[in-house]
């Protein structure tokens, strides 16, 4: 396999109570109707960040429109006041929701909104089989999935209700945003478009039509040999050692995902990755093409430092409307946007929330 392909695929791979009182949590293993699937749901606090003394939390399950459970942890603020503007949250592709995305919706439960970091589809603790799949269709609606559990839940206001996507999770948010109206606000963060990086490599190196085929053919052998063993091949998450000529974004995914900042025994970059064969769909099925209709809110957040930067950027100029926004973060790298509190702009992202959520009040 050719060093491009190589380079491809790891862009691949990195790519309380009161609270849950509609969900019944009852303990480690949860079903809800008729329809949900048995998800073993862990109950000790396993987050990569401290547990806020300012929110309620608990794990709450909804089913998307191809019958996969998801998982997620629910944060609320104490003592809230009326109904509650909301916010879904996912992300970084190959991540699972005691990372970044936990992170996230935490800090702004601890701002006033009712929020949900989700496990997608296949992955973490939420359902699916087999494992650690990825599709640009249904990882968008686990997007839309979260919507309805939270347009459905008695403490939020239906008609506020906004979503945020981290790394991959931030190209599957603008292209849900262009599916699901009920969507009033995105925010896009350190975004990636997988169907982008995919197809053409990075910083489209190979956007030709002889590197898609070699790709197409190496994973086209891949799949015969996984239904020959019975199981897909694991992509493999981020080396557990980088080399010194690495480049500087492939040491930043492991400061982050194989050290104790950010590692987590459920996440794929920090484990096996995810299936070789996952790089399939995204190819030949692009997201986004629809984002210049995208008539609610978005905010696209971007590391000036950041090597996945081109994709926000790119992003931003096919959407349309002054209700758009483009951040530049100055001195950030991609990864400064996942935990680094002292970087991640929660104010302006706030701001953002508070000012076109309440257009629907």
């Amino acid at each position: 396999m050719n060093k491009n392909i190589l380079v491809l695929f790891a862009a691949w791979v990195l790519c309380i109570e009161t609270a849950c009182t509609a969900v019944n949590n009852t303990g480690n293993y949860q079903k809800i109707g008729n329809n949900m699937e048995n998800l073993h749901l862990t109950n000790e606090w396993d987050k990569t960040f401290p547990k806020s003394d300012k929110v309620n939390h608990c794990k709450v399950t909804f089913v998307n429109r191809y019958g996969i459970t998801l998982a997620a942890d629910m944060y609320m603020p104490k003592n809230p006041a009326g109904k509650l503007p909301a916010i879904a949250v996912c992300g970084p592709f190959g991540a699972v929701k005691e990372q970044a995305a936990g992170l996230y919706a935490q800090t702004m439960a601890e701002r006033g909104f009712l929020t949900i970091a989700f496990d997608p589809s296949y992955t973490g603790e939420s359902g699916g089989e087999p494992r650690y799949v990825v599709s640009p269709d249904i990882n968008t609606e686990d997007f839309s999935a979260a919507v309805d559990f939270l347009a459905t839940n008695d403490k939020v206001d239906s008609e506020r209700i906004g979503i945020i996507g981290i790394c991959g999770w931030g190209g599957l948010a603008i292209n849900a945003a262009a599916a699901d109206t009920r969507i009033k606000a995105t925010v896009a963060s350190t975004m990636y478009d997988m169907s982008r990086v995919s197809a053409n490599g990075y910083f489209d190196a190979d956007d030709n039509a002889e590197a898609r085929n070699a790709l197409r053919k190496a994973l086209s052998a891949q799949r015969t040999e996984d239904f020959r063993n019975g199981f897909p091949k694991p992509a493999g998450g981020v080396a557990d050692e980088i080399p010194d000529d690495a480049p500087q974004f492939l040491k930043d995914y492991h400061a982050y995902y194989k050290t104790p900042r950010g590692y987590h025994k459920r996440s794929l970059n920090s484990n096996q990755g995810r299936n070789v064969t996952g790089a399939i769909p995204f190819i030949n099925f692009p997201l986004m093409s629809r984002a210049d209709e995208i008539e609610s809110a978005v905010l696209v957040i971007h590391g000036e430092k950041a090597h996945s930067r081109y994709f926000g950027e790119d992003a931003f100029k096919k959407l349309k409307g002054d209700n758009k926004e483009l951040m530049i973060i100055p001195g950030a790298s991609h990864t400064d946007l996942y935990d680094n509190l002292s970087v991640i702009p929660f104010d302006k992202i706030e701001a953002f929330f508070q000012k076109n959520l309440q257009l629907y009040r």
